[in-house]
């Protein structure tokens, strides 16, 4: 893995010295192990490299296929090599050594521009085709790589990260309007809708599943494949369903495990990390090989605040997977005196463009920080799984069932749930009734919702709520049922690559590469093409991941549908001893000329005036406190433009 860039001019024959000499330069801030280039006429690729191999296998980049002269740069990790070399017909005796590029040059070489479509893994990569003189490049289908590209009538010049192409010249770091309204409107965590446009309004970026094609200076870009399974799965019984799910899961997870370097694996007391570090301790073992878990903690003088149904600090349930699983060297963290706000800036930095995950922030990066002093250079992680193995909502599953008329199943089922959750049927009875009347779309409404504090003038200017209706974010939009809840997700790129943008960028800041087998595509397609009722069974919720980890998993965390971890819920006790240094940044946000053609000044001063003279831990859920982080992560990004 690493960070690639490159530049293609189109007016001239040669590339600028200074230019080559600051897109290599800017790649040297980051934590690559070999910087590499390749420069001919008017092209140049470039490469910084994060080993997870040794040197077997091992071939530096940019790589030239000297029969084809094709020459590649590459962010990449392939996981069905096994697949590719049939497809492609490697010799079994090149196999152990045949690098990823070399796999990705000889796909293009067989499949041309469709060649992502038979990719499964991490990756982002261009290639320059000297033959056609034409530049390709494409992003995984889950986005875990990240990007970015400038295109004029003179030059495309793209990279991993935004701050080489703002070394560029002609590039300047003017905001793209309609991004932050987007960014202010949502009251989600996604930062926009827009798969294609960035924080800044000369930089774009490749949507995942996407690639481009650049040949005399025009710009094409296109969808190469979805999500979505070629056929529904229909086995004869609950067991078959469990044992295919078990093979498609296993195999994803021996797939991230391809380092010869120290696996760290971050760990919660649910389904989807507790699921993936069960399946890595033991694969792990089978080579002497332990696997090292980093789970955060709250700290010692932190008093729950939630009900007793959210529990923050979820070490019992962490316990017992560990001892479990075996072969686990755990970690717990607490980050003593780290917040949302002593992180902020160092997010800004890394992430290149605001944020929202304001109440993860200092642990997210925590973790990585503290994997990485100890050697971890691969992270596994299960973020994705409320969507691919453990989805599953019952009551959703409930009004499904109510809208067909299966009311002998709906009974039987409430029964079950009613029971498992230790709650009576007439409270359940209600909640799906709330769940089946219409939800009215509110969009117009902008002032009913707490989060919302863009400037009204800047909302009409950039016609953000208009722009929104057709998408489900809070604003308006459709109502999301069982029957396109996943869809949905998978459909929304936007949403998609949210969690690779961060990760891609953590790992170019401390070296430590994350890789999720709960987002890997066979895993999804295949929870995509099963019956709903695998899903929720028997008074089940998240039933398939429960019953088919029967065995891997303890009963404790397996069955355990009473509590759920909440995680971040300290994220406002942590602020407390910087109170007053908190309260006075955003009086000064307020009196601050930059904020008020984006911002609602009287919303961020109404909020501050709630919550200034009554700081307590409960805020932490209060959307008022997320107006107040959301508006300061915007006014530090845009202080520093100014």
């Amino acid at each position: 893995m690493g960070a690639i860039a490159g530049i293609h001019h189109f007016l001239q024959d040669h590339i600028p010295s200074d230019e080559s000499h600051m897109l290599t330069e800017s790649l040297r801030d980051y934590q690559i192990t070999l910087l590499g280039n390749w420069q001919r006429n008017n092209t140049m690729l470039v490469c910084g490299e994060q080993r997870l191999l040794s040197e077997e296998g091992y071939i530096p980049m940019p790589h030239t296929d000297e029969s084809s002269g094709i020459v590649i740069t590459a962010d990449v990790i392939l996981d069905n090599r096994d697949e590719l070399f049939e497809r492609l017909g490697v010799a079994s005796g090149r196999r152990r050594t045949i690098a990823d590029c070399e796999l990705l040059v000889r796909a293009y070489l067989k499949w041309g521009h469709d060649c992502p479509r038979y990719l499964i893994g991490d990756f982002a990569f261009v290639i320059w085709d000297q033959r056609e003189q034409t530049m390709f490049g494409a992003r995984d289908l889950m986005g875990t790589r990240t990007l970015y590209f400038h295109h004029n009538a003179e030059l495309f010049v793209f990279a991993s990260t935004m701050k080489p192409l703002l070394s560029m010249r002609g590039v300047s770091k003017a905001v793209r309007a309609t991004w932050l309204a987007e960014f202010m409107t949502i009251p989600l965590v996604l930062d926009c809708v827009d798969t294609r446009g960035t924080v800044y309004a000369d930089i774009e970026q490749l949507a995942p599943s996407h690639r481009f094609i650049v040949k005399n200076g025009r710009l094409a870009i296109s969808q190469y494949a979805t999500l979505e399974p070629e056929q529904k799965l229909k086995l004869k019984s609950d067991a078959e369903y469990e044992e295919a799910f078990r093979d498609v899961f296993a195999q994803a997870v021996k797939a991230r495990l391809r380092s010869d370097r120290p696996v760290g694996a971050t760990l919660s007391g649910g389904l989807d990390s507790g699921s993936v570090v069960s399946i890595a301790s033991r694969e792990l073992a089978k080579n002497n090989k332990p696997l090292h878990t980093f789970s955060y903690i709250p700290p010692e003088d932190f008093v729950p605040w939630t009900k007793w149904t959210r529990i923050p600090d979820e070490r019992p349930f962490i316990n017992e997977t560990v001892r479990n699983a075996g072969n686990i060297a755990d970690h717990y963290l607490d980050f003593n005196g780290k917040s949302s706000l002593t992180e902020m800036d160092d997010w800004l930095d890394i992430m290149e463009m605001p944020y929202k995950f304001i109440e993860n922030s200092f642990w997210v990066k925590g973790i990585k920080e503290y994997a990485a002093n100890r050697g971890i250079s691969l992270m596994l992680m299960g973020a994705g799984g409320n969507y691919s193995i453990s989805w599953g909502d019952a009551l959703d599953y409930y009004v499904y069932l109510l809208q067909r008329l299966r009311f002998l199943k709906f009974n039987q089922e409430i029964k079950l749930y009613a029971r498992n959750m230790g709650v009576g049927r007439k409270r359940l009875l209600k909640l799906v009734g709330q769940r089946v009347l219409p939800q009215l779309a509110a969009a117009s409404e902008a002032d009913d919702n707490g989060l919302q504090f863009i400037n009204p003038d800047f909302a009409q200017a950039t016609n953000v709520y208009e722009r929104l209706k057709p998408y489900e974010v809070g604003i308006g939009g459709f109502t999301l049922t069982i029957h396109n809840e996943r869809e949905k997700f998978y459909d929304n790129l936007a949403i998609v690559s949210m969690q690779g943008t961060v990760a891609t960028k953590l790992s170019l800041r401390y070296g430590v590469t994350e890789r999720d087998p709960t987002n890997d595509p066979r895993v999804i397609r295949f929870c995509l093409s099963l019956p709903y009722d695998q899903f929720v069974k028997n008074g089940m919720d998240r039933a398939l991941v429960r019953r088919s980890m029967d065995g891997l998993l303890p009963d404790a965390v397996r069955l355990n549908q009473r509590t759920r971890g909440v995680q971040g819920s300290d994220w406002v006790h942590r602020l407390l001893p910087s109170w007053q240094p908190f309260v006075e940044e955003i009086e000064e946000l307020c009196s601050s000329g930059i904020m008020p053609q984006y911002v609602n000044i009287g919303h961020i001063r109404a909020s501050l005036a709630k919550v200034r003279h009554q700081p307590k831990a409960e805020l932490a859920n209060d959307p008022t406190m997320r107006v107040l982080m959301r508006s300061l992560v915007i006014y530090r990004f845009l202080r520093r433009l100014a």
